[in-house]
């Protein structure tokens, strides 16, 4: 069987991916498919949930097994097969892409196809730029303006008269010391 899977973002409007993929495939090969067709990098720890109708999360498909004490079932994408947890149309998915934020794409599977079975999964449709995949936690507000380094800097600094030997050295410490963060 083949399932076809529609993928769209609350972020951007014009956003859509339709893939293809094998029902026996993995979840790691469809977040691998997921990932190759909206050009992200794969080095962020995301989830596949199964939703209700309503968008509610039931079960987790996770990237590594995070060894929880829940009693609850954990699966892990490499090991879950598709046709494992995912048997009929209009089932809803949430894939996380990003975890601390929980910026997701959100899925359903349009289409089961019969009697065919596909090798490697296909984007079938490619519509619209995905949005970013790491997004700034806190926007700049740009209109505000930035002082500049001499703006922030006291009056003594910029007097012409200033003399850094006039300051104690208790106050200022070493100041040969070099900078603290190069032993990072």
């Amino acid at each position: 069987m083949i399932y076809r899977f529609i993928l769209v973002s609350d972020e951007v409007e014009d956003f859509r991916r339709d893939i293809k993929i094998d029902s026996e495939a993995t979840f790691f090969e469809l977040h691998e498919s997921i990932l190759d067709s909206v050009g992200y990098t794969k080095d962020q720890i995301t989830s596949f949930f199964i939703c209700d109708d309503d968008w509610v999360k039931k079960t987790e498909i996770t990237l590594i097994d995070m060894e929880s004490s829940s009693e609850e079932d954990i699966f892990v994408m490499d090991s879950a097969r598709l046709s494992e947890l995912i048997d009929e149309e209009k089932q809803k998915l949430i894939y996380v892409f990003e975890p601390l934020t929980e910026r997701c794409f959100f899925m359903e599977l349009k289409e089961i196809i019969t009697g065919q079975d596909l090798n490697k999964a296909e984007v079938v449709k490619s519509v619209g730029n995905p949005p970013l995949q790491i997004s700034l936690t806190e926007e700049l507000d740009l209109t505000v303006p930035i002082p500049s380094t001499t703006e922030m800097m006291d009056d003594d600094f910029m007097n012409e008269d200033f003399n850094l030997d006039e300051y104690d050295e208790e106050a200022f410490g070493d100041l040969n010391e070099g900078n603290p963060f190069d032993n990072y």
